[in-house]
């Protein structure tokens, strides 16, 4: 069995597509995207969520490697900011399981299973 799903794209694509949809989880707390997709951008963003609970400037460099350079227009802070000062705590005494997959419709057109892929 593959350790990842490929997704139909080259690795380069894929990776920047899992970056930026870790990135938007981050910022914004959800996200609408395909089944496929949101199962695995789940693993990158709960990994995250454990760099972010870790808290050292070692874990703040490799968050910083996956998430996009971004900046929230309200607050002023960047995504790995956010995950840092934010997210992360609000799981301190959970081990695991910070993000559920919501499955919500078929999207028109293809007929792809969409869902939301939330903070808890």
């Amino acid at each position: 069995m593959a350790k990842n799903r490929k997704l139909g794209w080259t690795q380069s694509h894929r990776k920047a597509m899992l970056r930026n949809l870790a990135t938007d989880v981050i910022m914004y707390g959800k996200i609408e995207t395909t089944d496929t997709r949101a199962k695995e951008v789940k693993s990158v963003v709960e990994q995250l969520i454990t760099l972010g609970k870790r808290g050292d400037l070692h874990a703040r460099r490799q968050a910083a490697a996956v998430l996009q350079d971004v900046v929230d227009p309200n607050t002023g802070k960047t995504a790995v900011q956010t995950l840092f000062d934010d997210v992360a705590p609000k799981y301190a005494d959970r081990n695991g399981g910070y993000t559920k997959v919501v499955k919500t419709y078929n999207r028109r057109g293809d007929n792809a299973t969409m869902a939301v892929l939330q903070l808890l």
